[in-house]
């Protein structure tokens, strides 16, 4: 067997790129534990703290809030300080929220809770997408991306099985001590263990040098960061236009699995607390492997990683107008039916936020990456207490899984056409393959060889 070696002669590094990506993963999984367990704890805290459908969606707006302004900042800073410490201090702070919150009141102080917690998340999502863009090659970037994003339901599914019961036996500021214990986990696993490729650290290493050459040699001048708004142009690209408006509709579809899955299994189908949790456990656990899958074959796809994006919608969409009639009562209808809709609905991220980190500028990673997704927070924070207002003002669910299959059916036929199919991949980690959609000439106009991992630009 050959070995590679870096560009200082010694052991080629590639293989730790597993140890990143689990480490991405877990932290992941740790980091958003708590928030995507609450919709499995509807009933506790409903019957703990009077709540309202609508008031239950606003928890988890609360903890979406801040990332509205947060993600711009957390790519900001990831863009200039790396992932190491961005994500780590963002993930203790996700942790401190937590333990505080287990000392909380009632309602409006778990609203405050989560609203730190959200400020803390803003690292997560953005500086673990860049850590993995940062190790992989194109050709696996997909399936690298999806084994990460894969975090989130995987999470999701392990609070769906533990947060219910620990809250059902010792109340509900038990179970946000349990979640605040797990994202600490999460922040020190991160800050340990990772490193960023050898060409960021080469690079940082020999900037001092650089300083102390003669006078006479040329030296080149930092890249000095583009004004706001120019930057805020990024969204005009076709690649962007496409992530945002298939991030907005998919994220209400997310949301309102979590915010309206379980209530409905109990009041539609009349399953208990136990059975509907059991559900709502495979219907994460099928979108943990949607988001492998699916970003997997995005590496395949001669027509770009925004086909499987675009099958997410149609499937989703389809689940979403069966729940809507008189099938989505029967109990094993239902089950079926939040299944295929968690694959879909939940698995669409690994592609999607494959697409878009292979179609952000170079040396942008970080910032496209917090601005489409602070863009979609949007639709993070409005949807789930508007599908719980509509859940309360027409004493049904119907209209709520309507407006979500509307949602997705439009975004098809908006963003389906106009792409551009997959040209030649790289072989190495370095310079992107850009997705279908963008400016072919950013990837030209990267000042690195091609053999120099992302996040040394």
């Amino acid at each position: 067997m050959s070995h590679h070696t870096d560009a200082r002669g010694g052991p080629s590094p590639l293989p730790y790129r597993w140890t990143v990506l689990g480490v991405a993963t877990f932290t992941q999984a740790a980091a958003c534990f708590f928030v995507q367990g609450i919709g499995a704890m509807a009933v506790p805290l409903q019957n703990a703290l009077d709540l309202s459908t609508t008031q239950l969606g606003l928890l988890l707006s609360a903890s979406q809030l801040v990332p509205l302004v947060g993600l711009l900042v957390a790519g900001e800073l990831l863009d200039r300080y790396g992932e190491r410490w961005v994500v780590g201090i963002g993930a203790g702070v996700v942790a401190a929220g937590l333990l505080a919150g287990s000392l909380a009141q009632g309602y409006a102080s778990l609203l405050v809770v989560l609203l730190v917690v959200g400020a803390g998340y803003s690292a997560i999502q953005p500086g673990g997408s860049k850590s993995v863009a940062a190790w992989f090659e194109p050709s696996r970037l997909g399936f690298a991306m999806g084994v990460r994003q894969a975090g989130l339901p995987l999470g999701g599914a392990v609070a769906v099985a533990v947060l219910p019961v620990v809250a059902a036996a010792s109340g509900w500021r038990v179970a946000v001590l349990v979640g605040g214990l797990v994202a600490l986990a999460g922040a020190v696993a991160f800050t340990v263990l990772y490193r960023r490729p050898p060409g960021a650290v080469a690079e940082r290493a020999e900037a001092p040098v650089a300083a102390t050459a003669p006078t006479s040699a040329p030296v080149a001048a930092a890249p000095v960061p583009p004004p706001l708004m120019d930057r805020l142009r990024l969204l005009r690209e076709p690649a962007m236009a496409k992530a945002l408006l298939s991030g907005t509709a998919m994220v209400s579809v997310h949301s309102g699995i979590g915010v309206l899955g379980a209530l409905y299994l109990h009041d539609v189908t009349g399953l208990g607390a136990g059975a509907a949790g059991a559900v709502l456990v495979a219907a994460q656990l099928a979108g943990m492997l949607g988001r492998i899958g699916l970003a997997a074959w995005s590496d395949r796809s001669r027509a770009g990683r925004y086909r499987p994006v675009l099958a997410s919608m149609v499937a989703a969409a389809a689940a979403l107008v069966a729940l809507a009639t008189p099938l989505g009562g029967h109990p094993l209808a239902a089950a079926l039916l939040l299944a295929w809709l968690g694959f879909f609905g939940i698995g669409w991220y690994g592609p999607w936020v494959a697409h878009l980190a292979e179609a952000a500028p170079p040396g942008r990673t970080g910032f496209a990456l917090g601005l489409v997704m602070a863009v979609n927070q949007v639709a993070v924070i409005l949807a789930p207490p508007a599908l719980g207002l509509l859940r309360d003002t027409t004493g049904g669910y119907s209209a709520a899984w309507s407006a979500l299959a509307a949602a997705a059916a439009g975004t098809v036929a908006v963003t389906a056409r106009g792409g551009k199919r997959r040209g030649p991949k790289t072989s190495g980690p370095g310079r992107p393959h850009l997705g279908p959609g963008a400016d072919d000439t950013a990837a030209d106009a990267s000042p690195v060889g091609a053999t120099t991992p992302r996040s040394a630009v």
